[in-house]
């Protein structure tokens, strides 16, 4: 389609870089929300780390209008993150918004919930997304205070108040939209927002795009290359919105996602049959993806916690 080629277009010109100031000044948001196809919407987060300047903008915040009401993907780092995507809503449409959909426990998923939270929305997540939100909330918290500073201003622990285990399908509007735990991922309770009759998902932290993604302690990379391999790739989707980075393709988040962590996986793999240490593994040559925005801050890291998982499998 003519508007998603030109919207793929802008985003090879114009990247979500770190060298890349605020998009668009006038509002808290990194960027203004786009259009991705007919009715989808996302405000494209920077690919840098969370910082005073984006105001932790730095993941996907999408909707959906369906015509009887939005649907919110993503309730922002932050109460004004929140606050600015409902004020880009309503000049987008009168609907009003119904649910808010949080992608995982981090804190650019839910520390904006309390802004909703007051308008009377519902806010769904994965039920060990608001485990881990419960249990690591506070210092998450504190970590945004400590980057944010007067910006963090209304924002506080508030939880989901709707948990599901597997799918949760919502009928709205001209919209069928399956919320979906496809397996472990990047973080527990990690979910994708599947549109089968657009053929487009809104995969959250499943994929990312033009920034390395980051390995946590909890992160498994074998667990999530299976997940992906056989649950996230069987979507076949035509449109995908990313957590992080511009909307694109599977060809392009497969490659920055999945064959990233295949890649890794294969470099430790040779390390640690060489009988390498760990103190080595954090130099294994990941210079294919050093192009990659947050690579810098990442890349040793990532093989450390690479090293560590495989060490024992």
């Amino acid at each position: 389609m003519r508007w998603f080629a030109a919207l793929l277009l802008t985003a090879t010109m114009a990247v979500a870089s770190e060298d890349i100031p605020d998009q668009y000044p006038g509002s808290p948001l990194y960027s203004k929300p786009v259009e991705v196809i007919p009715h989808v919407w996302s405000a494209i987060g920077a690919t840098a780390p969370p910082t005073y300047e984006n105001s932790g903008h730095n993941n996907n915040l999408s909707f959906i209008v369906t015509g009887d009401g939005v649907i919110v993907i993503n309730a922002g780092a932050a109460y004004v993150l929140a606050k600015a995507l409902h004020e880009e809503i309503r000049k987008i449409t009168d609907q009003p918004v119904k649910l808010v959909i949080n992608e995982n426990g981090q804190g650019h998923a839910m520390l904006g919930n309390a802004y909703w939270a007051e308008q009377g929305v519902d806010i769904l997540a994965h039920a060990d997304a608001a485990a881990e939100f419960a249990e690591y909330g506070p210092q998450i918290l504190e970590g945004m205070k400590r980057y944010n500073r007067d910006k963090a201003e209304g924002s506080d622990l508030t939880g989901p108040s709707i948990t599901f285990e597997d799918e949760y399908i919502v009928e709205m509007g001209e919209f069928r939209i399956e919320v979906l735990h496809l397996g472990p991922a990047h973080s527990p309770g990690d979910i994708s927002v599947w549109l089968p009759a657009e053929s487009l998902v809104i995969a959250g932290d499943m994929a990312f795009h033009e920034r390395l993604l980051p390995i946590f302690e909890h992160t498994y990379t074998a667990d999530w290359l299976d997940t992906w391999d056989t649950r996230f790739e069987a979507l076949n989707a035509t449109y995908v919105i990313p957590g992080h980075g511009h909307p694109t393709n599977m060809a392009q988040v497969r490659r920055y996602t999945r064959d990233y962590l295949a890649y890794l996986r294969a470099r430790i793999g040779e390390h640690l049959e060489a009988g390498g240490d760990l103190a080595d593994a954090y130099y294994v040559d990941q210079s294919p993806y050093a192009h990659l925005d947050t690579f810098e801050e990442l890349a040793t890291k990532n093989a450390g916690r690479v090293y560590e998982q495989m060490e024992f499998e």
